[in-house]
């Protein structure tokens, strides 16, 4: 498979030539599913938590004697049918990450970016370097690239001018191709890779 290089102007700059071959049929739809339900479990605080009886603030003491009063029986403050008493079964602080192998996790990203390009929400640019920090030259480039919706730009390294242009566009996320994931490839409406990001991308799925 051949993809055409453009420019930030949207000029071709080229061709380049995929080098991992994109998995057909149904092969890797389970390492997808695990591999953003991994992502996504792990974006999980877990930081719930209630206290239980005996963890609440109050003392012990019978609020009345056991008989006589016409009331119900009652031994603490701190159960669970008083107002302000403990919680039955209530939030703990847990994990909620699960565990994928190395290997199930190049499968998902090779299936998922390999359904991507069939689809055509790939673009390759040959570079994605901006003068200064500004939000308009930005979107300037994102026009020219004919960029509809969401949009994921994967560069080779950190760029300070690109973040900086891109973080007040809610519908743009930016990451590198050596922190690229599953996740990320699905989320968006078009993917625009670097062509120094999409060949760092392929030395990752080349040793699957």
């Amino acid at each position: 498979m051949k993809l055409t290089v453009k420019d930030i102007k949207g000029k071709s700059a080229g061709e380049l030539e995929v080098k991992f071959e994109v998995i057909e049929d149904g092969k890797g739809t389970q390492a997808v599913h695990d591999a953003v339900t991994a992502y996504r479990a792990a974006q999980r605080s877990g930081t719930a938590c209630t206290k239980t009886a005996g963890e609440v603030q109050g003392t012990n003491k019978k609020p009345w004697k056991q008989k006589g009063t016409g009331r119900a029986r009652a031994g603490s403050f701190r159960s669970p049918l008083w107002r302000g008493g403990g919680v039955v079964f209530g939030p703990k602080p847990r994990d909620f990450s699960k565990k994928v192998n190395g290997s199930t996790k190049k499968l998902a990203l090779r299936k998922a970016l390999g359904e991507r390009l069939k689809m055509g929400d790939v673009t390759i640019v040959s570079d994605f370097k901006l003068a200064a920090p500004k939000t308009k030259d930005f979107l300037s480039a994102l026009n020219a690239l004919d960029i509809d919706g969401t949009a994921l730009i994967v560069s080779e390294a950190i760029d300070q001018n690109l973040l900086r242009s891109s973080r007040n566009v809610s519908y743009v996320e930016v990451t590198t191709g050596e922190e690229l994931n599953t996740y990320q490839v699905l989320r968006s409406d078009k993917l625009i890779f670097t062509r120094g990001a999409f060949e760092k991308v392929e030395e990752r799925l080349a040793k699957i």
